[in-house]
């Protein structure tokens, strides 16, 4: 497995790039989380490339996102590790993490779905998913998906990015409305979480004085 990330040279520019590349995946991410929600999105799923065009859009992040995988086996691999890349890419753009405002949430109704998510920048990868999905699957015929990879993207998502994630659906009998609801939910959550306060100028948000590993 090669992993690979790179900062934009400008000391103010929060973007990253990241790459993976193993036996199941190749995969190429990148993020500007000061962007106006661009998004660029191509992995042969097409219900996962609407989640993904959804998390920018409604972050205000932008994104672009080139996967191939192991699709003659199932979704797993590939959606699972495209959320390692996009929160690796987070991580790396987040830098130093000063002046960020740390935590967000939201509270997200899509038609007869609510669901919820909270997001702390923590350095501490965890994920609370509380979450029934109706449907085991979705997706259009060759690009049909299995829907327990949610639980998977998210999980990959929070260690690559290193939050704490709290994903909850208060309610819903749509398997499409509740995942979206979720996915718009998380990009609310984080476009507050790493918006940056200028009432902390350059100051780490934590009484510790840092947020995981140092930077070298």
């Amino acid at each position: 497995m090669v992993a690979k990330t790179s900062k934009d040279a400008r000391p103010d520019a929060r973007k990253s790039s990241v790459t993976r590349n193993t036996n199941e995946t190749q995969i190429s991410a990148k993020i500007n989380l000061d962007g106006c929600g661009r998004v660029q999105s191509a992995t042969a799923l097409g219900f996962f490339d609407h989640m993904i065009e959804q998390f920018a859009h409604h972050s205000l992040m932008d994104i672009e996102l080139v996967a191939k995988g192991d699709l003659h086996i199932d979704s797993h691999h590939l959606v699972e590790d495209c959320g390692w890349a996009l929160g690796a890419a987070v991580l790396e753009a987040l830098g130093t993490k000063r002046g960020i405002t740390r935590y967000g949430a939201a509270l997200l109704p899509m038609d007869e779905a609510l669901s919820q998510v909270a997001v702390d920048i923590s350095g501490r990868p965890h994920l609370i998913w509380r979450v029934d999905l109706p449907n085991t699957t979705l997706g259009a015929l060759g690009g049909a998906m299995d829907t327990e990879v949610f639980q998977e993207f998210f999980q990959a998502f929070s260690q690559g990015a290193e939050l704490t994630l709290h994903i909850e659906n208060c309610y819903g009998t749509n398997t499409h409305h509740i995942i979206e609801s979720i996915f718009k939910a998380l990009a609310r959550a984080l476009k507050q979480a790493v918006a940056i306060d200028a009432r902390l100028m350059d100051k780490i948000p934590s009484t510790k004085g840092s947020i995981g590993k140092p930077l070298s």
